[in-house]
């Protein structure tokens, strides 16, 4: 998990993005929370800018993606500076605005990034929520990158303009 992999190669660019979050002193687990509160505050998240095939440098260049394109850039990030840093998917329960009913199928697959802290193990962190993930989030697994821990894979045959439409329930059964 510290080398690149097929979506995240660590770039020079990467790294001076990082940098400030990497000061003397400071304990890996707040680097990477200032890493993960950064990458919150100086990007937006835009469905509509990004593919599964946009590169990364772009994401970083526009300050704009999704969830998947957040973790692959603390990802890359972190690989910059030597750190061991993987990419989690799974799924996350979203809470309505108070006062309001959840709706049925509202909650969503969502991606976030790990990063192994010697003496500690794995921490997650979801920069897009800016959040260490809890019992909303739940995991389905882990790679180097979306590639090899994409939520379906397959192929289709026949016919023209297939759209895939997914809804997800995630509901707590215990409190």
């Amino acid at each position: 998990y510290t080398l690149d992999s097929p979506l995240i190669e660590t770039s020079l660019q990467l790294a001076e993005y990082a940098k400030p979050s990497f000061t003397q002193g400071r304990s890996v687990t707040d680097t990477v929370n200032d890493l993960m509160q950064r990458i919150y505050r100086d990007f937006t998240f835009d469905p509509d800018f990004t593919t599964l095939a946009t590169p990364l440098a772009s994401v970083l260049e526009h300050r704009r993606g999704v969830c998947q394109d957040f973790a692959h850039l603390a990802i890359g990030c972190l690989r910059s500076q030597g750190l061991a840093a993987r990419y989690v998917s799974g799924y996350i329960e979203t809470l309505p605005p108070q006062g309001e009913e959840k709706l049925v199928g509202a909650d969503a697959s969502h991606a976030w990034f790990s990063v192994y802290i010697p003496e500690q193990g794995w921490l997650d962190f979801d920069p897009t929520n800016n959040i260490i993930p809890n019992t909303q989030h739940i995991t389905l697994g882990w790679g180097r990158d979306y590639g090899d821990i994409a939520p379906l894979k397959g192929v289709i045959f026949g016919g023209q303009n297939h759209e895939l439409e997914v809804s997800v329930q995630v509901e707590c059964l215990t409190n």
